[in-house]
């Protein structure tokens, strides 16, 4: 089953409101897939989902340069990858994504980098930025596990 839903956010603050409430329904096992280009709203999404669940606030850094950041949250541990930089598919594996992929929670920046290995199961989440209103975000979901359509329902 391929499914799909379409949401436009009118400011950084309903963008975040999604992700916390998104993040509420996530555990162990659900991989994000997160696309676009730089700018369109990634990381925002990623660190909003990612302080929702945490227990204390904490610093949430880009893991653009670490590649990838652990979180130890109420929901499990949630890992926050940014694969842009990734030069070889077998890097994924040496990160312990794979693994993570099925004993954590997931937030992948930059996907296609995960070539063959990318969870079937997924979630991908395309952003698209409007470059007239800095503000405004739609985001595309779209997946094939029916799970997503009833996380998805309260979130969205």
């Amino acid at each position: 089953m391929n499914a799909s839903l379409s949401i436009s956010l009118n400011s950084p603050e309903e963008t975040s409101a999604l992700a916390s409430r998104l993040g509420g329904n996530l555990s162990r096992g659900d991989v994000l897939l997160l696309n676009g280009p730089i700018g369109s709203g990634k990381t925002h999404f990623a660190r909003a989902l990612i302080q929702s669940v945490l227990a204390d606030p904490e610093d949430i850094p880009s893991p653009t340069f670490t590649l990838v950041q652990v979180y130890d949250t109420q929901i499990g541990e949630i890992w926050h990858s940014d694969l842009y930089r990734l030069t070889a598919i077998e890097e994924i594996e040496e990160l312990g994504l794979t693994e993570a992929f099925e004993t954590g929670i997931c937030l992948i920046e930059w996907p296609e980098k995960l070539g063959p290995v990318r969870p079937e199961s997924a979630l991908t989440l395309a952003f698209r930025a409007n470059p007239d209103d800095d503000d405004w975000r739609r985001l595309d979901f779209s997946w094939t596990d029916p799970k997503w359509a009833r996380k998805l329902e309260t979130a969205a």
